[in-house]
């Protein structure tokens, strides 16, 4: 799989088989993504990945918390801005649409959206999930290298024949998968990923992207 394949058949899958990702995939794969770049290569990245027992333990712990109603976790850092301005918001708006319209969730169903949306505690059934954390005392720039780390681990398990989902949803229980990994007081948990087979038997509509036109100015004598 070359490069432009990987990044074209990449996309946020959210149903995966049982099948098991073998452990030296996994390290391939993020061994490999370490060469991602980062401004004069601090590597702010601190990845934590979970299979077996305790990942099993970790849906437990969430799915619990769920059942219970327990509220979500104080946010450690702002997911979205209060108020999206336009074009963001509308596509916010259509990503919500085209989701839960593949899964034949009316607007309106608040419920039925909730219920939807508690899949990604359980990582939509992936076998193996990848925790992101960063130290708290570093800035934007180094959020971007982790961003750079993350795409590189989704483009690397392309050509692995696997898929993933990042989920900023895993930052709302940090402390249940803190239960689970003990990360070092001074790390933030910005998202998990699950990774895995994808299930074929999910429909799982690709997200559209804004024309060229609307996100590139060419500034140049053609």
């Amino acid at each position: 799989m070359d490069v432009y394949e990987a990044v074209t058949s990449r996309r946020a899958v959210r149903g995966f088989t049982d099948r098991q990702v073998p452990r030296e995939v996994l390290e391939r794969v993020l061994a490999t993504a370490a060469w991602a770049p980062s401004a004069s290569n601090l590597q702010p990245w601190h990845a934590y990945v979970l299979t077996g027992g305790p990942l099993a333990e970790l849906k437990k712990r969430a799915g619990e918390r769920l059942a219970a109603g327990d509220p979500w976790d104080e946010p450690e850092y702002e997911q979205y801005p209060p108020a999206l301005k336009s074009p963001y918001r509308e596509r916010r708006s259509a990503f919500g649409e085209q989701r839960y319209g593949a899964l034949g969730i009316p607007r309106e169903d608040l419920e039925a959206r909730q219920r939807a949306a508690s899949a990604n505690w359980q990582c939509f059934g992936a076998p193996a999930a990848l925790f992101c954390y960063i130290d708290r005392d570093l800035g934007r720039p180094q959020w971007s290298d982790v961003g750079m780390f993350l795409q590189t681990i989704m483009l690397l398990l392309r050509a692995e024949g696997l898929h993933s989902c990042t989920q900023m949803a895993w930052a709302k229980f940090h402390r249940t998968v803190a239960e689970i990994v003990s990360p070092p007081e001074e790390l933030i948990l910005f998202c998990g990923m699950s990774i895995g087979y994808e299930d074929a038997t999910v429909s799982q509509p690709r997200t559209g992207r804004a024309p060229l036109g609307e996100t590139v100015r060419f500034v140049d004598g053609y």
